[in-house]
């Protein structure tokens, strides 16, 4: 993973970043909506910014950002990660755009006859996060990566605290409840507006969020 970034030059610089940038750049699909709505607004969406209140600010925001999940597995590729100053505490943001696409395979079918190198990462996203090991079968993988994410990070760049944000474009709020279903968990309560918080093993604090985007960017 390279670890030197240059400014973004518009929506362009976001489709480069793609595993497939002819595929997965689609008029209404989460990675074309999320960019554009980044893009626009030169800091922090509006909806974004409300989670962490009147005084939050964006120091860095990197698009497609890998990983490193503490093993030779493949990287957690994060939508957006956000460095966020809001009420004068530091907190690395791992964003998970979406408009209708799911989360992503579940526990039962990521974790099929697992190998090794499987019940290894398992294992160590849960006693990060501080969830029971193995989870429910219908909770969602990416959840689990995506969350720590944010918590690495955090350690590494030593902020104050983590936040997994989803950033839903989706008009009905699909997959909602696959959100809830996980924080449920970590025995938290899914809100659409308020930030839900928990205290990690680590004793640093992880907090998540459902922001909703704005809509016309479906058509950007």
């Amino acid at each position: 993973m390279r670890k030197t970034y240059v400014p973004t030059a518009g929506v362009q610089s976001w489709q480069a970043l793609l595993a497939d940038p002819i595929k997965h750049w689609r008029i209404g699909y989460s990675a074309r909506t999320v960019a554009n709505s980044w893009e626009a607004a030169e800091g922090l969406p509006p909806e974004i910014a409300a989670l962490f209140g009147s005084d939050s600010e964006l120091l860095i925001a990197i698009p497609e950002h890998k990983v490193p999940l503490d093993d030779a597995g493949r990287e957690s590729q994060t939508d957006v990660f956000a460095l966020i100053k809001a009420n004068n505490r530091t907190i690395a943001v791992a964003v998970e755009g979406k408009v209708d696409e799911s989360f992503g395979p579940t526990i039962k079918d990521w974790y099929l006859d697992p190998s090794p190198g499987k019940q290894q990462r398992l294992a160590f996203l849960c006693d990060l996060i501080g969830a029971r090991c193995p989870p429910p079968d219908e909770a969602h993988y990416q959840l689990f990566h995506r969350t720590a994410s944010a918590i690495l990070e955090a350690e590494r760049f030593k902020t104050d605290d983590a936040a997994m944000i989803v950033h839903s474009f989706s008009p009905d709020g699909k997959w909602f409840d696959a959100y809830a279903a996980f924080l449920d968990l970590l025995g938290l309560i899914a809100d659409h507006q308020p930030l839900v918080s928990k205290r990690l093993p680590s004793g640093r604090t992880v907090h998540f969020g459902w922001a909703t985007g704005d809509p016309r960017f479906l058509t950007a």
